[in-house]
């Protein structure tokens, strides 16, 4: 219990610091430079966790960790950025919240883990959470953002998804696979901005300290933090702690942003907390039934008594003359005669 308390509290760290991206990104990174801003957020982070991991991949986690750097850094960045910029962030939001359920199913369809009653509840009413969080989710969806926000959750449920199951058919370290996937998705991204973006934007000294803080922070740290908890944690519980992510933008906007916290939005973070912390709660175990013992059979011994001995026999103790004559006879013919 200790341990999955432990890891669950890891686990967290990663939504926290993806849910400060939308702050820094708003008031310290440049505009309309998003492929540029992914490739800066990825790539420094995957080379500094290549450092610390000294490992390079070896047979097929050459194509697992392309593939994986594609649905779980590059694409995801890219199909984010879209949805961000064509749908409000309270539409975007809840359809990101949906992450627990489709990743359920990701489970079920990929690696057989059945759902547990439990883990369905829980996603529901932390998507319900999320809901209120963001105000009812009001705006009007776009087609295009709709569809990029539904690829970007499938595309990364599915690289999670992948990723905990090559790790369990062949472990290696989460630093070094996590570095792997951050390499291959910032340098898919760092061939696409050019051609897409032209020349890197200009920066100042804020948005080189934001570009650090999300490189180093919600990239390094959070996806060491996320897939540590992939591997230890099931599924559903690592999803619905996913749903922090829209509760920590919401309160950093109120902290540091001066945005009004309502009731109803209050309600909702506390709805996503119960839903985080009944996804993690351990399954109860239901003991047997007790048996009365009346009804017991009775189970002969194993061992055999060992049979009694019959005592030994009392002799009556000798008297003196027979204790004299009893005394073995010693010495030459002549001693006997004189005695």
């Amino acid at each position: 219990m200790e341990a999955k308390l432990r890891w669950t509290l890891i686990t967290a760290i990663a939504p926290i610091a993806w849910g400060s991206t939308y702050f820094v990104t708003k008031h310290a990174l440049p505009a309309d430079a998003a492929v540029w801003g992914a490739a800066f957020r990825a790539a420094p982070a995957g080379l500094l966790l290549l450092v610390l991991a000294r490992r390079l991949p070896r047979g097929d986690w050459w194509w697992r960790a392309l593939l994986l750097g594609t649905t779980n850094v590059g694409l995801f960045f890219w199909l984010v950025y879209v949805a961000a910029q064509r749908l409000p962030s309270s539409v975007a939001s809840v359809v990101m919240a949906g992450a627990p359920l489709v990743m359920l199913a990701m489970a079920w369809a990929i690696d057989g883990d059945r759902p547990r009653l439990q883990g369905v509840v829980a996603s529901v009413v932390g998507l319900g959470g999320v809901v209120l969080v963001v105000g009812g989710a009001v705006g009007a969806p776009d087609g295009w953002g709709l569809a990029a926000s539904g690829a970007a959750l499938l595309s990364s449920s599915v690289g999670f998804v992948l990723a905990r199951r090559w790790n369990r058919i062949d472990p290696v370290p989460v630093v070094a696979s996590t570095a792997w996937q951050l390499v291959a998705g910032g340098a898919g991204l760092l061939v696409a901005a050019p051609l897409i973006e032209g020349a890197p934007p200009a920066v100042d000294v804020p948005a080189v300290a934001g570009y650090a803080y999300l490189s180093l922070v919600t990239t390094a740290l959070a996806f060491v933090c996320w897939f540590n908890g992939l591997s230890r944690l099931g599924v559903v519980e690592v999803g619905v702690i996913g749903l922090l992510n829209p509760v920590t933008g919401v309160l950093l906007g109120t902290v540091l942003g001066g945005e009004h916290l309502g009731l109803v939005q209050a309600l909702g973070i506390m709805v996503v907390l119960g839903a985080v912390i009944v996804a993690n709660r351990p399954p109860r175990r239901v003991a047997p039934p007790a048996v009365p013992s009346a009804v017991l059979p009775a189970v002969p011994s194993a061992v055999p008594p060992a049979p009694r001995r019959p005592a030994p026999a009392l002799v009556a103790p000798r008297s003196e003359e027979d204790l004299v004559c009893a005394v073995p006879t010693t010495g030459s013919p002549r001693d006997r005669a004189t005695s």
